[in-house]
């Protein structure tokens, strides 16, 4: 996989999570990855190795809060949007929402005179 495709697949998911966050509330890891699946019909599944380093890089950022609880004498870890004080989800997303506004210029067909000098 190239530095780019990585790129788009890192902006992709976090986008992604923080969407699913932003209409569910608060969740933890496996119900994310659930959602997301739910959400893109199947078409993004989100690894145990992508998920969680994003979760972390979010939480890490200021972006979420977590909360631990004991759940059937586990604990487990929640995520959810900071309502204030961190940077903003919306402005997480916005560079992969201009990617997707460019994206059919970049791959628009181009005259052979554009690209031979």
């Amino acid at each position: 996989m190239t530095t780019l495709q990585q790129e788009l697949l890192w902006r992709t998911a976090k986008a992604t999570i923080l969407q699913v966050l932003r209409q569910h509330g608060r969740m933890y890891g496996y119900q994310i990855n659930q959602a997301v699946q739910d959400r893109t019909d199947d078409s993004l599944t989100l690894s145990f190795g992508l998920i969680y380093p994003l979760l972390h890089q979010l939480e890490r950022d200021g972006a979420l809060l977590t909360q631990i609880a004991e759940v059937d004498g586990r604990l487990r870890k929640y995520y959810s949007i900071r309502p204030s004080g961190g940077p903003s989800p919306t402005r997480q997303t916005t560079g992969l929402e201009h990617l997707t506004r460019l994206m059919p210029l970049i791959l628009k067909s181009s005259p052979v005179w554009a690209v031979c000098p």
